[in-house]
């Protein structure tokens, strides 16, 4: 069991040619933070994401497309966290291939790496950005410390965001897409029974054909024990999804975190691939049920704290129920 496991040697390699830090777990890859630039990637990411046997559970498109993948959401790249509605701005959707006139387009920009830490048993990155507006201007600084660490055929991610408002109030009203989320690989996704068409704020709509199932093997659960595609729009503190690549059984897993606002989380987790935790879309996650409407006052600061963990087996409730406990710990 992942339990009794030893903890794993993480190492982290600073490659500035190629734009990412390279992380290793027990001398494996595990994952790269990569920031390209706007004329690549609008935001920065953790891309690709492999299991500790090195099958890789992110989508390939648009940067490394593989056979039979789906070609919508180009913005959905590997493992990220922004918002639809920062002032106004757009942060989620922000990509060259879906910029639309109806819409005002925020930019997260890549600043700096603060610090690189290999270790024995974790590794450190910590990294800042700018959230900038359609106009250019400053709204958001940002500070990201990810945690990398392994255990068996386990790996783990955790990361803090934390937000400050730097030129007067951010209001981050309630809204569907959002916020700490993943493109998972097609074996991963939701078989699919009919074509959907997802219209975002602005109206604009995106297309999701049927495909050929073979071979589609994912599964959601959340903490509450709720199945399938009927975890969107739930509240729970984890959710889990399963599936399999080839003859490898896999999980990925989210956990929200205690001190997160509006914990425990809405999950905006779609079958044909994006699996994402939104705690500020409560309206439209719970159909008017809740609503939050949330703000950072000029000068405050908010902080976004996730668990993200990858593993080779179908991870039971018990267990994620252990890591959760384990998270909350975390301060």
């Amino acid at each position: 069991m992942t339990g009794l496991a030893q903890a794993q040697k993480v190492d982290l390699v600073n490659n500035e040619k190629d734009k990412k830090v390279e992380v290793s777990i027990d001398g494996k890859p595990f994952t790269s933070y990569f920031y390209p630039g706007e004329d690549v990637l609008k935001k920065a990411v953790l891309y690709p994401v492999r299991t500790a046997k090195g099958t890789l559970v992110t989508r390939g498109w648009p940067l490394d497309p593989r056979s039979s993948e789906r070609v919508d959401h180009p913005h959905h790249v590997g493992v990220w966290l922004n918002y639809e509605d920062v002032n106004g701005n757009d942060y989620w959707n922000n990509s060259d291939a879906v910029n639309h006139e109806k819409r005002a387009y925020g930019t997260i920009k890549h600043t700096g790496i603060t610090s690189i830490k290999s270790g024995k048993d974790k590794g450190e990155l910590i990294v800042t950005a700018d959230w900038v507006d359609k106009d250019g201007k400053l709204t958001l600084k940002e500070v990201t410390t990810y945690t990398f660490s392994g255990k068996g055929d386990t790996r783990v991610v955790d990361r803090a965001t934390k937000l400050t408002a730097v030129n007067g109030d951010v209001a981050m009203p309630d809204i569907k897409d959002g916020m700490f989320a993943i493109r998972v690989a097609r074996e991963l996704e939701l078989p699919s029974n009919k074509p959907e068409i997802f219209t975002d704020a602005a109206g604009i709509a995106t297309k999701v054909p049927v495909m050929n199932n073979e071979g589609i093997t994912g599964n959601y659960r959340n903490s509450n024990g709720i199945e399938g595609e009927e975890v969107w729009g739930k509240r729970a503190i984890w959710c889990n999804l399963t599936g399999k690549i080839k003859d490898e059984n896999i999980s990925i897993a989210i956990i929200d975190h205690p001190k997160n606002v509006g914990y425990p989380a809405y999950w905006h987790a779609r079958g044909y691939g994006l699996f994402a935790v939104n705690p500020l879309g409560q309206k439209q996650l719970s159909n008017g049920k809740d609503v939050l409407n949330f703000k950072i006052k000029n000068g405050e600061s908010t902080t976004f704290r996730y668990r993200m963990v990858v593993a080779s087996e179908h991870l039971k409730d018990a267990a994620l129920n252990a890591m959760a406990a384990d998270y909350a710990k975390v301060k």
